[in-house]
């Protein structure tokens, strides 16, 4: 059982989906283990890719045009095909046994607004190698994901310093 690859889900409002996948990620690679991060939703520089890098954990991010929400149509459409060529390099990189643990950060929100292949995704749960470990973040619960999900934890926003004033700040939120 040692080399059964599980799905891990964390979900919800609260901050640390991605902290905990980072730190899943962490503890991986101290045993050697080979990591590929996707982050969908997200270009801005964040502190943690500096870390990735020196530790040599493959990288893939997503195009975006900002929040989904200030994205024009043509946004969509590149930040879209940006996810799914990211998401077809990684179904290669997993085909060919180059990944132990696949972190698809945002991936729930990606596929939820339509910027993400669910074909892809969906052959890519459904069908995971047995030793793969797979760790998938997003704010909102998707059913089939969950329902197939081995782990999953919701975060929950009880409070936030945002919520009085206190913008994000470097090498904590970013």
């Amino acid at each position: 059982m040692a080399d059964t690859g599980l799905i891990h889900v964390y979900y919800g409002n609260g901050k640390g989906k991605t902290t905990a996948a980072l730190g899943l990620a962490l503890r991986a690679c101290g045993y050697g283990k080979r990591i590929v991060l996707v982050q969908f939703l997200k270009s801005s520089p964040s502190g943690e890719l500096i870390s990735l890098a020196r530790l040599g954990i493959t990288v893939l991010r997503g195009h975006s045009g900002g929040f989904s929400f200030n994205m024009t149509d043509a946004d969509k459409l590149e930040t879209k095909r940006h996810h799914d060529e990211n998401l077809a390099a990684v179904l290669d990189i997993v085909s060919e046994g180059k990944c132990d643990l696949l972190v698809l950060d945002e991936a729930l929100d990606a596929y939820q607004l339509g910027l993400l292949d669910g074909d892809m995704l969906n052959s890519l749960i459904n069908h995971k190698p047995a030793a793969l470990e797979l760790c998938i973040t997003g704010h909102n619960p998707v059913g089939w994901i969950i329902d197939k999900a081995d782990y999953v934890t919701q975060m929950t926003a009880c409070k936030h310093p945002f919520n009085s004033g206190i913008t994000a700040r470097k090498g904590i939120e970013y």
